[in-house]
């Protein structure tokens, strides 16, 4: 039944059995590391399962013995990773834990309704803040449920905590950390610009705060999401780390970044100018088990967010509860998160603009011309409404099912039908494999100014990426629906399309150059 024997199993039940785990109905979060910890001990539980019926049952099982946040954790990261669970189709957060996407206002009045057993109702669920906040402009993006859900999945594809003892070995797990939160950095600049917002800038640790945040949004068992002023000082918070603690880690890959190679455990040197470079340092920043020296480069991303989370009772004398920085699929929502990683982003940043250009060879593609490109339509994008259930935003689960039909609604971006071809032509031989990306950049800043290209190539946002056969002697139109552009579009005309087509390789792709 078990692959290791039930040694997971029996480790985990001796916890439950001697009430060493956190009761149910309790806030639990990643960031605490004995909430992880638990949470690790079921995933393994999952993990060991040798067949579908052991996944089943287990789940089952402790289902209704362990905390549910921790239950949902383990769940989510186990069916995305073990080979038992890839039918399995994973229902989205904001439908599973709505109450993290949902004011507290809408929770309350839906609770009412299903009380009085009220069909087919549905409440508005609007956007946190005012216009008297001027970052209220771009609130569509961080509080989209989409964007929460897509930050909660780069986590679940690439778990700081993985070891390869699990089952498999992460491929470029670092180089994907880094690509994923540069692409969402990017599309939330973009958005900015399109909204006459000043470039987004890195979180400085010696000076005020400016944004503040409040989430409107409580915890299913326990209090309301904490609220953070305006300008307040950063500050060590206790049990958990000081200020200086991100200082010295990010003294020591700066460090690394300007000799241009990083030191394991051993002594012994790795160089990091190459193209796997990106690759070990993402894996040091955000702390993964990869890290060639996790002791000396520390836990930098994880300890960051955490410190800044707990600005709100950084003291722990009003026994406040983690934040929406304490959760994956919250954490977009406060702009004080896109700043902190925009000061992540920089440290990316500045190791790849330390690497020489490419050549002519390793950008020509022997052979292939892009012919021509046609692009049908304007980028054109609109608001509509989008309607999520609120089931399980109830604590009742006894209450029969057919009054379950409460649901919130919210403005979410959509587009236009937007094409593009591109007429291929091979003069090579035979058929050649290629892989085509295609980005938008952007052209003018929210001032109207053109953007240098040296700056707007750092600001690029991969629209799509596909890998297409060209046949030899073969002129072939490649057509397009660009199915997931969802830029705010004004008056004047902010991007324009890069196209880039290569050989199937993506390393060093990724500097964006």
């Amino acid at each position: 039944m078990y692959k290791d024997g039930g040694v997971a199993v029996r480790h985990l039940m001796d916890e439950l059995t001697h009430g060493r785990l956190l009761e149910k109905k309790h806030w639990a979060v990643a960031t605490n590391k004995r909430h992880l910890e638990e949470a690790i001990m079921l995933f393994e539980v999952f993990m060991q399962c040798k067949d579908w019926n052991c996944v089943a049952s287990n789940g089952a099982y402790f289902r209704e013995r362990v905390n549910e946040e921790e239950f949902i954790y383990a769940a989510y990261h186990a069916i995305k990773h073990s080979p038992l669970t890839q039918h399995v189709v994973l229902p989205a957060m904001y439908e599973v834990k709505p109450h993290h996407f949902t004011k507290t206002q809408v929770i309350e009045e839906a609770y009412e309704a299903k009380e009085m057993r009220l069909r087919n109702i549905i409440f508005q669920n609007n956007f946190t803040g005012t216009p008297n906040d001027i970052e209220h402009r771009v609130a569509y993006y961080r509080e989209d449920i989409g964007v929460g859900t897509h930050h909660l999945m780069i986590h679940l594809e690439n778990p700081f905590w993985w070891k390869d003892t699990y089952g498999y070995h992460i491929d470029r797990k670092g180089e994907n950390f880094f690509y994923a939160y540069h692409q969402l950095l990017n599309r939330y600049e973009a958005e900015r610009i399109s909204n006459y917002l000043p470039p987004l800038q890195e979180l400085k640790l010696d000076e005020p705060l400016k944004e503040g945040f409040t989430p409107q949004t409580t915890y299913k068992f326990g209090p309301p999401f904490p609220i953070r002023n305006d300008d307040i000082h950063l500050h060590d918070v206790d049990k958990i780390g000081r200020i200086h603690e991100i200082v010295h880690m990010e003294d020591r890959i700066h460090d690394a970044i300007a000799h241009g190679y990083v030191e394991d455990e051993q002594g012994n040197k790795i160089n990091i100018e190459n193209d796997h470079g990106i690759d070990i340092l993402g894996d040091i920043i955000q702390s993964s088990m990869y890290s060639p020296n996790r002791k000396y480069y520390g836990n930098l991303t994880t300890l960051a967010y955490t410190l800044l989370d707990h600005q709100t009772d950084p003291k722990n004398k009003y026994d406040t509860p983690p934040g929406v920085l304490a959760h994956l699929e919250t954490l977009p929502r406060d702009p004080a998160a896109w700043r902190l990683h925009k000061r992540i982003d920089n440290i990316f940043r500045e190791h790849i603009d330390s690497l020489p250009p490419y050549t002519k060879e390793q950008l020509v593609f022997p052979g292939i011309t892009v012919a021509d490109i046609q692009i049908q339509g304007n980028l054109e994008t609109y608001f509509e409404e989008y309607k999520y259930d609120l089931i399980n935003a109830f604590n009742d689960n006894t209450t029969q099912t057919e009054f379950y039909d409460i649901y919130a609604t919210m403005p979410r971006l959509n587009h236009k039908e937007f094409t593009y071809k591109i007429k291929v032509q091979n003069n090579n031989g035979s058929p050649k494999k290629s892989v085509i990306r295609i980005l938008a950049m952007p052209y003018r800043d929210g001032n109207g100014a053109i953007i240098p290209f040296d700056e707007g190539r750092w600001l690029a946002i991969e629209m799509d990426l596909f890998v297409k056969t060209c046949k030899f002697d073969c002129k072939s139109y490649i057509k397009l629906f660009c199915f997931h552009v969802f830029f705010m579009y004004h008056n004047i005309v902010l991007f324009f399309c890069l196209i880039v087509i290569q050989l199937f390789s993506l390393y060093s792709e990724f500097r964006c150059q």
